[in-house]
């Protein structure tokens, strides 16, 4: 039933209140509410927390969005990860109600005396309900309430006390609530903080430490204890996750060769994605990458570094997976009795059966619950869903729900370049984050849909990970744009989303596609060991590795690119100069004000040419005022300028294609 105060269209709601929404420990997010009411008399709403140890917190006033009539919002903050629920409380507000008419009524010598009468009712009702220990408010109610009493003095003086600034504070701080209707609760979720701000980093072991014998010309596997080398360059980048693909024994029967062949040779180490051999299954690891003695110690050194391992959990097999043989009922059997391997048409892979999980999901379950769980025991606290949108949604909902309830620091990434729906759909039942469509997205039109979709309309649903390529992704616009398209999207990348990811040689512009309209690399690692100079390439100057480092420091030193739903984006007049800003609240000063972050984000996503334009920024909804000015400092070059709301760049790809400014200070 419809309450006396309607509040209705709360948002974030998910799928009715059935599950929570997307929250993170110490970040903002938005509650939103239509909230109306019959007559002339004005409202109040409010938004209350309740925490996991079921205490409620200070309630939150809503303000009317300026352009929405009747739509109102609040920023709320979970202080500690769990289960939340917020309310929307909706109520009759009478000293409000007063205020508008008495500024209309009194000038114009309407009801005057009786407007002072209504008042001193409601301000002796404050003070009464005020705690006996706030003596300032309640000495500033007193000199109102001496006011509006005082006949001997003009209307209009008494009224400006009423008005005044302290006056007004304190009505606002404790207001009548009357007639009072809450929505809810409704549920939310915080995760830890690293389930939204994170900078990824994936190579395959298999290759770090790799060598060539000199006298053979064969190809020598790496493993974790030479890939461990590896980590100490990966933590100087600033990286805060090293994510691996699988680490599994690989199959034999149908194994692919170089550049996904059909022809595989007998040193061919073929793709770790199709998993399993007579060495075991998803609970055993690559013999040439070693023990779960090295693996462990690859984790404590990763540790040691600040750097979480993310384990890649791939829901497929080998011909020569071990379920293959114990459980043949997990598998389709297609009509000439043969078990079904993955497609893509066209594309084939006959190196891998997925798994029907309509055949005994018991089993399933249990099986890859054990999986999973052993991972976990070995250090691993992050995964990497592999083709979660080719399982059903009410396995992993299942699966998530198991781990949250027992190990609530466990995320999972899904990597899903498939339907927004389905998308979506993974993030609300529990994927803590999502591959995007970003690499797709490289116009400026295109990046500004995309960054205002997943901060603000979609954001309680999913979190964005952006990957500036993949194992499987090299957009043409890297093959083409050459190294000013690299610096360019890992610009866009690093402070367009809190989570980033970046796949080993990007930083030595790999950019040779298999074949033109490809979007494979040549000589694609997911087939083979591909061994890199890393050394040589920075020796040389061939290393975007420095630029690297500075976009991590700079996200680290900035709380507004740490969160997700903060962006707004700004003009330019050029089709080409990307422009937008993140701010975020940090502290407060000594006196009281509060401290904002605030980064601008100017970037020419042409790499061929240099562009110049007028960028006209929204100054209000960075909090300032039209006329302001900003001195703002380049993070990148270490330039300083005056800005306003209309300032000229010029970005020269070939030089330096963006500017990420911070403001300093406002005048």
């Amino acid at each position: 039933m419809v309450g006396r105060i309607p509040v209705m269209n709360v948002m974030p709601v998910v799928d009715l209140g059935r599950l929570p929404a997307k929250a993170t420990v110490g970040e903002p997010f938005r509650v939103t509410a239509t909230i109306f009411r019959e007559g002339h008399d004005q409202l109040g709403a409010d938004v209350v927390l309740t925490g996991p140890d079921g205490q409620r917190r200070a309630p939150v006033r809503m303000v009317e969005l300026p352009d929405t009539p009747d739509r109102y919002q609040a920023w709320v903050t979970p202080d500690v990860g769990g289960s939340w629920t917020f309310e929307v409380q909706s109520w009759s507000h009478p000293i409000a109600t007063w205020e508008h008419d008495a500024a209309l009524k009194i000038p114009a010598g309407v009801d005057v005396e009786l407007m002072f009468t209504e008042v001193l009712i409601l301000l002796e009702r404050v003070q009464k309900d005020l705690d006996g220990s706030d003596q300032r408010s309640f000495s500033v109610l007193q000199a109102a309430i001496d006011a509006a009493i005082d006949v001997s003095r003009p209307a209009a003086a008494r009224l400006a006390v009423l008005q005044s600034p302290d006056v007004t504070r304190v009505l606002d701080e404790h207001p009548i609530r009357e007639l009072v209707t809450v929505n809810g609760p409704h549920p939310a979720y915080a995760d830890r903080p690293r389930a939204l701000f994170g900078s990824w980093y994936e190579f395959f072991p298999r290759s770090e430490g790799a060598r060539k014998d000199p006298k053979t010309g064969k190809v020598r596997s790496g493993n974790f204890r030479t890939a461990a080398r590896r980590l100490d360059a990966v933590a100087a980048m600033g990286f805060d996750v090293i994510y691996l693909p699988p680490i599994h024994p690989i199959g034999e029967v149908n194994r692919k060769g170089p550049n996904n062949t059909l022809t595989p040779g007998p040193d061919d180490t073929g793709s770790p994605w199709a998993i399993g051999s007579k060495d075991g299954g998803h609970d055993a690891i690559h013999p040439e990458l070693g023990t779960f003695e090295d693996f462990d110690a690859f984790v404590a050194r990763a540790g040691e570094l600040g750097l979480e391992v993310a384990l890649d959990l791939a829901l497929q097999c080998a011909p020569d997976h071990p379920w293959v043989r114990s459980h043949p009922e997990w598998f389709t059997t297609r009509a000439d009795g043969t078990i079904a391997h993955a497609e893509n048409p066209p594309k084939k892979y006959q190196d891998i059966y997925p798994v029907n999980f309509d055949n005994d999901p018991t089993g399933i379950c249990r099986e890859v619950l054990r999986v999973v769980r052993i991972w976990m025991s070995h250090g691993v606290r992050i995964f990497r869903v592999d083709n979660p949108h080719t399982k059903p949604v009410p396995f992993w909902e299942w699966l998530l729900k198991e781990i949250r309830r027992t190990d609530p620091d466990v995320l999972f990434l899904a990597e899903a370049f498939t339907r927004p729906a389905m998308m979506q759909g993974l993030g609300a039942i529990g994927f803590h984050q999502s591959y995007t469509y970003f690499t797709w997205r490289n116009a400026k039109w295109e990046i500004e849909e995309y960054l205002t979709e997943l901060s603000s309309e979609t954001d309680h649903l999913m979190r964005p990970n952006f990957f500036v390529n993949t194992p499987d992704i090299l957009h043409a616009y890297l093959q083409y744009g050459g190294p000013a398209a690299f610096r360019i999207r890992a610009v866009v990348a690093a402070t367009g989303s809190p989570s980033w990811g970046v796949y080993a040689g990007y930083e030595l512009f790999e950019h040779v596609a298999v074949r033109p309209g490809s979007e494979e690399y040549l000589d694609s690692e997911k087939y083979q060991i591909r061994i890199r100079d890393w050394d040589a390439a920075e020796q040389e100057g061939r290393s975007l590795a420095p630029y690297l480092t500075r976009l991590n420091e700079i996200r680290r030193a900035h709380p507004a690119l740490q969160q997700l739903r903060n962006l707004t984006i700004h003009h330019s007049d050029d089709e080409n100069i990307l422009v937008f800003s993140k701010s975020a609240a940090v502290s407060t000063s000594p006196t009281g004000d509060p401290v904002t972050d605030t980064v601008i984000v100017v970037v020419n996503v042409d790499p061929h040419a240099a562009r110049e334009t007028m960028v006209h920024l929204d100054l209000p909804a960075l909090g300032l005022s039209w006329g302001d000015s900003l001195a703002v400092h380049d993070e990148i070059t270490g330039q300083d300028w005056s800005w306003s709301q209309h300032n000229y760049v010029r970005l020269d790809p070939g030089h330096e294609p963006a500017h990420i400014l911070t403001v300093r200070s406002t005048r």
